[in-house]
């Protein structure tokens, strides 16, 4: 949600880091993203949880990736 929350307003991800500890936003707002993002019309509470399961641990790879740190990549692959 906080990636989500983000790329909806704009602001730049890459050097953004998830927060475990940082509440933000409502139930409601959460909500609102993941029907936003999920890509199905009318999904069930399966489909959003497969959703938000599956973007959760590609995010966690990517922060984890060499690849996608701006110390790393610098200027050469922004926005990547």
């Amino acid at each position: 949600f906080q990636y989500l929350r983000r790329f909806d307003s704009e602001c730049n991800l890459d050097s953004f880091h998830y927060q475990a500890c940082s509440v933000e936003g409502s139930p409601a707002e959460c909500l609102q993203h993941f029907l936003l993002h999920c890509g199905i019309m009318d999904p069930s509470w399966s489909e959003l949880r497969n959703f938000a399961w599956f973007l959760n641990i590609q995010l966690k790879d990517c922060e984890a990736s060499v690849f996608c740190d701006p110390e790393f990549v610098q200027d050469t692959l922004q926005g990547f």
